[in-house]
């Protein structure tokens, strides 16, 4: 390969990684300018005050109070049919290999003893 191939290779690189890197930064940078981060924790803070408030209501009305019932359900399910696909592969052949495995070592293990 020429020496100017591989420079023109190196600067196609280059332009490609730069300008990756800037729509990123000018990315964040307009996140962070708009005061989207500000915004989405004035959205915590106001839904916190909101359930102190229903809190304070519910003690107050003389009503049974559980912690589940005011705190924000932050356990999201990601799960569908293709990744429970792949939970029950990773298992079956986690479960092969480890048989293969020990066959293998009793074997190796049977004939180092005899």
């Amino acid at each position: 390969m020429k020496r100017e191939d591989k420079v023109k290779i190196y600067k196609r690189i280059f332009r490609f990684c730069f300008t990756v890197l800037l729509i990123t930064f000018l990315t964040l940078y307009t996140s962070q300018a708009t005061g989207y981060y500000e915004y989405e924790q004035q959205k915590k803070a106001t839904f916190t005050s909101e359930q102190i408030k229903k809190f304070e209501a519910d003690v107050a009305a003389g009503k049974k109070v559980d912690i589940n019932d005011y705190l924000e359900n932050s356990n999201k399910d990601y799960s569908n049919k293709i990744s429970d696909f792949g939970y029950s592969m990773s298992e079956a052949i986690g479960k092969y290999v480890t048989m293969g495995i020990e066959e293998t070592f009793g074997a190796l293990n049977k004939l180092v003893a005899e």
